[in-house]
């Protein structure tokens, strides 16, 4: 069996500057000569066995260094960046993505935070929205907002809450059992759990140690509470440490996020990564036998599989959204290249606002963006009763979806047609930022474009988007 060559010019360049050596002087160290070594550096040649071993016992250096595998992940990446379709046709062959990363690894970094920069402003063109449409904006976000923020990039994942809530629920020895195994660690502590009629979901006295959760509550929201009572109380220092580490700006975003991780351990507690990540990919994500599975309400499952973002064994990249029946969103998450309006209304071409006409119903769409991506978009209805008659019921819309790769992977996929360009409707972020020129649905013009109004004719719109 060949054995393969090592090319690593980019590392050796790096070491040599990093020693400030001259060519003349590493080569004589590694006992080569000058022409060799700059063979080496050029990755037109590779580096030799003797080469290892001087650069082990000369310079003391791990030699595993030289084949970490930075040149495959950058080359990765850059293909990511580069499908992109602000790039169009321009995709470059894989041999020169390679010879860049192995070549030029520093070019290659910046290229890819360059798109990366990118589509963060491109994103952030919506919270625009905001300053158009309150007249008493300020610039600065919110407590709110920039919770939101925080957990948005970093990819609705946090690794060590997640790996300490999949820990706690290794407890029980099935996904039905968590209940049951919340409450032996709450005993543990001392906390007493009562059942009681009231409004509130939730409500710990900390002096008497007593956790009264309301009967009014679902089977699915009492275990939640009770996961969440239990990170609060078991999980305060892990908590407070990544709290630390986003430094918020002020205590308000602060309590907020708090409340927010808690709510991030109960939920991978209930439907822990491993287990959870097998179970989806076997029943092809099929929400309802997710949700019986783990004990889960829709909205709940939903959530979850849009943070199946763990290093080494990602899920899907899906995105998650949740919008009221004036249409504004509540809750919002993307793993995808599709980002929502920070502000305001969503789509209204969007399947998630017919939801509400088709309760109880799962509603499939294929929609393609203004930047030429396309999605599966799957719409229902999630009402939360208020426990009694009289009591008001809530009412909201969740939509799960994906980009259309990935359609084999999902059982609502099964009957549509992706390989027609036809079937896919046109939808688009928020009316403001949309490039669309002639959207039926259009509310307001579109940022920075230049409007032509002819008063002697009329069509869908008033005006003409330049």
């Amino acid at each position: 069996m060949a054995t393969q060559k090592l090319y690593a010019g980019a590392k050796l360049r790096e070491m040599r500057t990093r020693l400030a050596l001259t060519q003349k002087d590493f080569a004589a160290k590694l006992g080569v000569s000058l022409p060799y070594l700059n063979q080496m550096e050029n990755n037109n040649r590779p580096v030799s066995t003797t080469v290892v071993l001087a650069l082990a016992q000369e310079f003391g250096m791990d030699v595993t260094e030289l084949s970490t595998g930075d040149s495959e992940r950058l080359v990765s990446d850059m293909r990511e960046a580069l499908a992109d379709p602000v790039f169009a046709d321009t995709m470059p062959p894989v041999a020169d993505l390679r010879l860049t990363a192995s070549n030029a690894p520093a070019l290659a970094r910046a290229f890819i935070e360059l798109h990366r920069s990118y589509r963060q402003t491109h994103e952030r063109l919506a919270s625009l929205d905001e300053a158009l449409g309150r007249e008493d904006a300020r610039n600065q976000n919110s407590p709110w907002d920039e919770v939101r923020d925080f957990f948005h990039y970093c990819d609705n994942y946090i690794d060590a809450v997640d790996r300490a809530a999949e820990n706690c629920a290794s407890r029980a020895s099935t996904a039905q059992d968590i209940r049951a195994t919340a409450l032996a660690q709450l005993t543990e502590r001392g906390v007493v759990v009562a059942l009681t009629d009231m409004s509130p979901l939730r409500q710990f006295d900390a002096e008497r140690k007593i956790l009264r959760l309301s009967t009014r509550a679902t089977p699915q929201t009492q275990v939640f509470q009770l996961l969440l009572q239990l990170a609060l109380l078991t999980q305060d220092k892990l908590l407070e440490a990544t709290l630390d580490l986003a430094r918020f700006h002020s205590d308000a975003a602060r309590a907020i996020a708090k409340i927010g991780l808690a709510n991030y351990f109960a939920g991978a507690a209930l439907m822990p990564y491993g287990a959870f990540l097998a179970t989806a990919q076997e029943c092809r994500h099929d929400l309802e036998r997710l949700s019986l599975q783990f004990g889960a309400s829709i909205e709940q499952v939903a959530h979850r599989l849009s943070t199946m973002q763990r290093p080494g064994a990602k899920g899907i990249p899906f995105f998650f959204v949740r919008v009221d029946q004036a249409g504004t969103i509540t809750k919002r998450h993307s793993a995808t290249r599709l980002q929502f309006a920070r502000f305001g209304g969503a789509c209204p071409l969007w399947n998630v606002h017919q939801a509400f006409e088709t309760p109880g119903r799962f509603l499939r769409q294929l929609a393609e963006t203004p930047d030429g991506v396309r999605y599966i978009s799957l719409a229902r209805d999630v009402s939360k009763p208020g426990g009694s008659y009289g009591a008001p019921v809530r009412r909201y819309a969740i939509s799960l979806g994906c980009e259309v790769r990935h359609a084999g992977s999902l059982v609502y996929a099964d009957t549509l047609d992706v390989s027609n360009a036809g079937t896919f409707e046109p939808i688009g972020i928020s009316c403001r930022i949309c490039e669309r020129k002639t959207c039926h649905q259009r509310s307001v013009p579109p940022l920075e474009r230049q409007l032509t109004i002819d008063e002697n004719e009329r069509g869908v719109l008033p005006y003409q988007v330049s």
